[in-house]
């Protein structure tokens, strides 16, 4: 006799919240992949709820992710406040199942690899200037797809908001 699978694949988001920006990745159970999608404009961590509508619509998501920022310690802080917020705020407009995910260190990674990146293709290192540009158009997706990569390889780290 065939074992059925434990769970039907999934379609997921995730969010790497922040004040400025929220970064933006999609991937699925059954591929086991996370990419990063976009960058969505915030202000003071509110973002143009008409985008993450349309996220939502053209994806999907049987869940969505967000990131949740905690110290090096493990503790909170009103970082880690504001993204529960978001994530709950997600939960109640969107009727959408929402887990948080622990996303320690994974704005240097996504720096590190972008920086790799470059040195691979011959580019060097930009300007300050230039850096810090490309910090805030790559790396909130690149991060929020490495959230959910660290989700889809151990999904019991999973929290409610």
């Amino acid at each position: 006799m065939l074992a059925m699978p434990e769970s039907i694949p999934k379609t997921l988001i995730a969010f790497d919240f922040g004040l400025k920006q929220i970064g933006v990745a999609y991937g699925q159970t059954l591929t086991d992949s996370a990419t990063g999608l976009m960058t969505i404009k915030a202000s003071g961590g509110v973002p143009d709820w008409t985008v993450v509508q349309s996220v939502l619509t053209e994806w999907r998501p049987h869940l969505t992710l967000v990131g949740l920022p905690l110290n090096m310690d493990g503790s909170e802080s009103e970082l880690s406040a504001r993204a529960r917020k978001f994530a709950r705020r997600l939960q109640g407009r969107f009727a959408i199942d929402v887990l948080m995910v622990d996303e320690r260190l994974t704005s240097r990674e996504a720096r590190s690899i972008i920086r790799e990146g470059q040195e691979e293709s011959g580019r060097g290192q930009p300007s300050r200037n230039k850096r810090k540009g490309q910090d805030l158009t790559q790396i909130d997706h690149l991060a929020a797809a490495l959230i959910l990569r660290s989700w889809l390889d151990s999904p019991e780290l999973g929290q409610s908001p």
